[in-house]
């Protein structure tokens, strides 16, 4: 039987590739690349020849029938536009579907923007929350950062350019002013920058931003774990999501399962706020 490889690709600097990796793309029937231009530049850096099919977001539906069915008869490499397949991206559509029909499914590891950023971080990495990009909208933004603002894991997150400096304000909000993150931008590339400081410090550096983004953001700082402690939280908490426009069954029940506090208590404190 033949084998689907996922294969790591160069995040930014084209030398990033393992010898493997350019001898599985070089050995297999076609490579199934998420950004064909992209895959594209590093196969004709390396001389390699290979067929490509396109596999990306759009038509993965469609794609994974043709590469399961060619799989029968020869290797398949899967490619991302960036890094490893199957993290926040179509790939694992896939994986998932050569797992399902009894294909092999070989790994060759490789660049990783989750891996990178937490290296050069400084934060702690030995227990860490992925959470791929954060919504768009700022109610399920705002929703979502107070889901991990007290876990003391390291937060690691992807953001675009456009949206950075709405999702610091959010962070500020949800997660505190004060917390500290390094902000990795344009990893491996010429004008790679990696800033190191608070949450606030960020929003002040970053006026423009430009290039893609990796948040590194430190976890919750463990508490006294008084009751006082905890009714500021989660009053904070509820303020926060009544500004992002979460009605009152929303944010109750979220302050609810957060914090551990009985739904009436909750519920006057959103009363109070003038809910």
């Amino acid at each position: 039987m033949h084998t689907l490889y996922v294969v790591a690709t160069p995040i930014g600097n084209l030398e990033d590739v393992t010898l493997r990796a350019l001898r599985v793309l070089q050995e297999v029937g076609i490579i199934a690349a998420e950004d064909t231009r992209t895959t594209r530049k590093l196969l004709r850096r390396h001389n390699i020849r290979t067929p490509l099919v396109s596999y990306y977001e759009g038509n993965r539906f469609l794609r994974i029938p043709f590469l399961l069915e060619h799989l029968q008869t020869g290797d398949v490499a899967l490619v991302s536009e960036a890094g490893m397949p199957g993290i926040r991206d179509p790939g694992y559509e896939l994986v998932k579907a050569a797992v399902q029909a009894g294909i092999p499914v070989v790994t060759i590891p490789g660049p990783s923007a989750v891996t990178s950023a937490l290296a050069v971080s400084g934060l702690p990495a030995d227990q860490f929350l992925f959470l791929g990009f954060l919504p768009s909208r700022r109610k399920e933004r705002l929703q979502a950062l107070q889901r991990v603002s007290r876990p003391p894991y390291t937060l690691v997150v992807f953001e675009a350019p456009h949206r950075l400096r709405a999702s610091l304000e959010d962070m500020a909000a949800a997660l505190g002013s004060d917390r500290q993150l390094a902000a990795c931008r344009e990893l491996t590339k010429l004008y790679e920058e990696i800033f190191r400081g608070t949450v606030s410090e960020a929003q002040a550096h970053f006026v423009l931003p430009r290039g893609e983004f990796t948040l590194v953001i430190a976890g919750a700082e463990e508490k006294n774990g008084s009751e006082e402690v905890t009714l500021q939280d989660a009053v904070e908490g509820l303020r926060h999501l009544k500004e992002a426009g979460a009605s009152a069954r929303e944010a109750v029940a979220q302050v609810m399962a957060q914090y551990g506090l009985p739904r009436r208590q909750v519920y006057q404190m959103w009363v109070a706020l003038g809910g």
